[in-house]
């Protein structure tokens, strides 16, 4: 417990870590090549950079993941070889993951106790712990009910116990993987209030995102890394989002995105009264409504777990819909297999990529012609043509910038971004009448993500309908031309790309309800 004369500033153990000369080897791969970072009690310290760049690798290396091959971290000073995330720990470095590490089954306060020592030996102190949570909720405006169950709460109550629990195991340093990937703009305003209050009572806090207005927004300090190199660290006050992008990526970026006036088509997907299950047999979707046509982006907004998922796997054939029906181009569709949907001109950019998108096993070649393997120019009389297969798989590597050592590695090795590269290529390339887009630039870099806007913006002229499934409000804001909010299988509202404001969309996504 703080007392009246120990402030949580008092208490706090790093005042300074510094990262020297980072060196990290993986087969075939210098993931970090001598890297300079550090962070100070008190600041929020941003670590951008592409996919590859090697931002995951040296927070793993600090928290105990990964040990580097070279260089060295200092904590206040003194040298330190932190072997697991106990010893980062132990050291008062906590980590707070993009997908939560908690037990939807267990409460609040049994999920911060979990792992830990009693301090009644073989008897539980839950009371105990409660108290601390709630002193903890108290300090950093994080509310929530230390009994009640994970499952019940929203996803930002539950970054606040992912937050409460690195808290209360002592974390001076906290390093936030994407931490606003899964929040509504009105929980980002809170979560960012959150932290500049641990800043403010001297915590360190290691910030990695792809938003880069949030990083303008929250951090003090901002290191980019590019192909595992530091390419610099500035002070966030004065730089531009538009500088940071460049030095991401190393060239100059489109100043915005450029949308053609294309009159909306034909009525190329309909969503009738549409009703599911989740895997859960709990209601996913309860009746809804939609429309996209030709020509034209549908963006559906809302937080994580409100039935996107669902929703698209029933347009795609791959879930049951209990009621309602799904029309393509006039057609009802519902229930039909995949191979006919596809057959009728749908592509599927699945959520899911490492499950729904490909095969681990398959190279990546496989990978890209695993829709159209059958077909000229891929296969002539049942034989394989394999250099047609090679030249249409080396010119897509190329287009989408899939790093890969070859077409001919399995896509398992591959990064999780490049994987969704090699996903987009296939299904995008086959010049589809109706695509659905499942979180299409999750996990992309800053460059590939502006590529994949502006490949989705072409087949938009070229009469694609596409239904647009994103997390990302940005994104939603930028492509689409109407938005639909979803909460909790329902459509709460939907307004067109004028009436759009992130501010109206997030009281949607929390649950009030908009013009429909």
């Amino acid at each position: 417990m703080t007392t009246a004369t120990e402030s949580i500033s008092d208490r706090i153990r790093i005042r300074h870590v510094e990262m020297q000369g980072i060196v990290k080897r993986f087969p075939g791969v210098l993931a970090n090549d001598h890297v300079d970072f550090d962070v100070r009690a008190g600041e929020v310290h941003a670590l951008l950079g592409e996919n590859g760049a090697g931002k995951s690798t040296l927070m793993k290396i600090l928290y105990g993941l990964y040990q580097q091959d070279e260089g060295e971290i200092r904590l206040n000073g003194e040298p330190v070889t932190i072997k697991s995330p106990s010893g980062a720990i132990r050291l008062g470095i906590g980590m707070i993951h993009q997908h939560f590490m908690l037990v939807p089954t267990l409460t609040v306060v049994e999920n911060v106790a979990l792992g830990l020592q009693s301090s009644r030996g073989p008897l539980t102190d839950l009371d105990r712990v409660a108290a601390r949570v709630e002193e903890l909720a108290s300090s950093y405006g994080l509310q929530v009910d230390p009994y009640a169950h994970v499952w019940q709460l929203s996803v930002g109550q539950q970054q606040r116990v992912e937050i409460i629990k690195a808290l209360y195991r002592g974390a001076d340093l906290l390093i936030l993987d994407e931490p606003t990937a899964v929040l509504t703009p009105q929980e980002v305003d809170e979560f960012f209030m959150t932290l500049n209050q641990m800043a403010h009572e001297g915590h360190s806090l290691i910030f990695i995102s792809h938003k880069l207005h949030e990083v303008i927004r929250i951090s003090n300090r901002v290191t980019v890394l590019r192909d595992g190199k530091m390419v610099g660290t500035v002070a966030t006050e004065g730089m531009s989002r538009r500088r940071l992008a460049e030095m991401m990526v190393g060239r100059e970026l489109s100043q915005q995105i450029v949308r053609a006036h294309v009159p909306p088509g034909e009525l190329r997907l309909r969503l009738e009264n549409l009703h599911t299950m989740s895997d859960r047999e709990t209601p996913a979707l309860s009746g809804v409504n939609l429309e996209v046509r030709a020509g034209e982006i549908v963006g559906l907004a809302g937080v994580s777990g409100n039935g996107q998922r669902e929703l698209a796997q029933v347009i795609c054939g791959l879930r049951q819909a209990i009621h309602g029906k799904v029309f393509l181009g006039g057609e009802d569709v519902t229930g039909s297999r995949p191979d006919r949907l596809l057959e009728k001109g749908l592509s599927y950019v699945p959520e899911e990529r490492m499950r729904d998108g490909m095969v681990r096993d398959f190279t990546v070649a496989e990978n890209m012609i695993l829709r159209d393997h059958t077909q000229r120019p891929f296969s002539r009389i049942g034989f394989f043509d394999f250099g047609a297969i090679q030249k249409r798989c080396t010119e897509l590597v190329q287009a989408f910038s899939v790093k890969t050592p070859s077409i001919d590695t399995p896509a398992k090795n591959l990064s999780g971004g490049n994987i969704q590269k090699l996903i987009l290529a296939r299904e995008l390339s086959r010049k589809p009448r109706v695509v659905v887009a499942a979180q299409p630039t999750r996990g992309l870099d800053i460059g590939a993500i502006e590529y994949v806007h502006k490949t989705l913006l072409a087949q938009r002229e070229r009469g694609t309908a596409t239904l647009l499934i994103s997390e990302d409000l940005d994104e939603i804001l930028s492509l689409s031309d109407r938005i639909a909010v979803i909460y909790e299988g329902r459509i709460m509202g939907e307004v067109t790309r004028e009436e759009a404001t992130a501010e109206r969309l997030g009281l949607m996504m929390a649950g009030v309800q908009g013009e429909h």
